[in-house]
């Protein structure tokens, strides 16, 4: 029975972005473009304004940041800017911080309660210096796991985190620890993988639109807008930028069964996708400057591009690997002038693609290499290719859970590569590869990740994250996508070559 997806079927539905709640370390208003009138705040903005927000609702901003301050913030938003704009406002005596965002119509304003104190101005120089440094071990980094291991110590000696993590997603969205750097105190989850589900669909989504999540205190009670109802969208706000949108009951759950008070995730992508996070976890509360945010932004900008440069490295060398055989395959075609024999050969598709078995099927025979099934299981595996009538290539790193009687041969067959010269008549090239069990170390039993309470809708995450080992059987190395366009190329070769021969 296929497991249920909680990725998508249950977590990645939840509006999270919808909270209409904020954390209390900061405040929140809704702004009118136009006028500068606000027309939602946060209930606890008397923290800073020293007024109830029913009498700040309906003002205009300028009259509690100064018209100096109101017409550099017109100035900046007179050009068309998308991303968020620090700015230190004096409001009642005391320095504040606040980041701006612009919807279509208003400006989200959110203002951090704390007033700025002369430890909190560093110097571009101090700011500066630390990352240079960072920068540059990262950037000499010979492999992305190095690459990791280094930002990861980085980040935590410049941010004082009790522990900082660097995971990549895998094709599933799990989520593998490739770098830890931590306190002594602090549980290890170096190697292990945690289920998409920890951080589902939406919550991915949104760290697209936003380089970082911080979570100061996971014990903060949350404040709500008023009024509930945006009055100019008639709805809740959205609250996808903000980065002191309130977190879900459930996360908030999941960091508290951690032993984790603090936390702070910050993005990795690669090619415009998130390729994974760096997380930063602390027992205690621990407040985290904007310079400090700012120095996470920026070092995950760094790491994105170490990371793709790496791997598109990886990448160009396997394509050159995979595109010298392919060329020397075909020299050999034409130099043997016998299709089938050279297929074959020590240099034919086995050596192409990695396999360890290789069989030609024509005209009701199969000719074969390497390890490959035994003769009657060989038979029974065309007659399933015969049904399924596969016009185009076909792959598959897990064989027996396609086709049941594969499990028979998985030690030599779990993989499987199908290029089909007529279907009709049964005529393939078929590539085998061996099964390659793998050892998961999970974080907590993957099969707990969620547990439901009587009612069937609310839920709860799992309470440990001990080590949790999965042997996964019946499967192979992947087939990479420059041996699958290779065998398109090939599939397409021996099209013409036939043609050619009958013609």
């Amino acid at each position: 029975m296929q497991k249920t997806n909680y990725d998508s079927d249950f977590c990645g539905s939840l509006p999270i972005h919808l909270t209409n709640l904020i954390q209390s370390y900061g405040i929140l208003l809704v702004v009118e473009q136009a006028t500068g009138k606000i027309i939602q705040a946060s209930e606890n903005c008397d923290q800073v304004f020293n007024v109830s927000v029913q009498s700040l609702v309906n003002t205009e901003i300028q009259k509690y940041i100064g018209s100096e301050a109101y017409i550099s913030l017109q100035e900046k938003f007179a050009r068309p800017l998308k991303d968020k704009i620090p700015a230190v406002w004096q409001v009642n005596g005391v320095q504040v911080l606040s980041l701006i965002h612009r919807r279509e119509n208003h400006l989200l304003i959110e203002i951090n309660i704390e007033p700025i104190t002369s430890e909190d101005q560093e110097t571009f120089l101090e700011v500066y210096q630390e990352l240079k440094y960072a920068m540059s071990a990262i950037e000499s980094s010979p492999t992305v796991e190095e690459a990791c291991k280094v930002a990861a110590a980085e980040l935590k000696r410049i941010s004082g985190f009790d522990k900082v993590m660097i995971y990549r997603f895998d094709k599933e969205w799990n989520g593998t620890v490739l770098a830890e750097v931590k306190e002594d105190t602090m549980e290890s989850y170096f190697g292990f993988t945690f289920p998409a589900s920890d951080i589902p669909q939406q919550a991915r989504q949104l760290y697209l639109r936003n380089p970082y999540r911080f979570i100061p205190d996971c014990n903060y009670q949350p404040v709500k807008l008023y009024p509930v109802i945006n009055p100019m969208t008639k709805a809740f706000i959205d609250l996808s930028d903000c980065n002191i949108r309130s977190v879900a009951a459930v996360h908030i759950e999941y960091l508290k069964n951690m032993n984790v008070t603090a936390s702070m995730s910050t993005r990795i992508l690669k090619n415009d996708k998130l390729w994974g996070l760096i997380a930063c976890h602390h027992r205690t509360a621990k407040n985290v400057s904007y310079a400090m945010c700012s120095i996470f932004e920026i070092l995950s900008g760094i790491i994105s591009i170490k990371i793709s440069s790496l791997e598109n490295q990886e990448l160009h060398e396997n394509e050159t690997r995979v595109t010298n055989l392919y060329t020397n395959l075909i020299e050999a075609v034409y130099k043997s002038n016998d299709l089938d024999k050279t297929l074959l050969s020590p240099q034919g598709v086995m050596n192409l693609f990695e396999g360890t078995g290789a069989v030609v099927t024509a005209n009701g025979k199969v000719y074969g290499v390497g390890e490959i099934p035994a003769t009657e299981n060989m038979e029974d595996l065309i007659l399933w290719l015969h049904t399924r009538q596969p016009r185009k290539n076909f792959s598959t790193d897990s064989l027996p859970a396609l086709y049941e009687n594969a499990s028979d041969y998985q030690a030599i067959g779990s993989g499987l590569l199908v290029i089909p010269i007529n279907y009709l008549e049964d005529q393939y090239i078929l590539v085998f590869r061996p099964e390659k069990i793998r050892v998961i170390n999970w974080g907590g039993n993957p099969d707990e990740r969620i547990q439901f309470e009587k009612d069937s809708r609310n839920y709860h995450p799992r309470h440990s994250f001990k080590q949790w080992q999965e042997q996964v059987r019946g499967t192979s190395i992947p087939w990479s996508d420059e041996e699958l366009k290779i065998a398109e190329s090939l599939r397409s070769f021996i099209y013409e070559y036939e043609t050619t021969l009958k013609g």
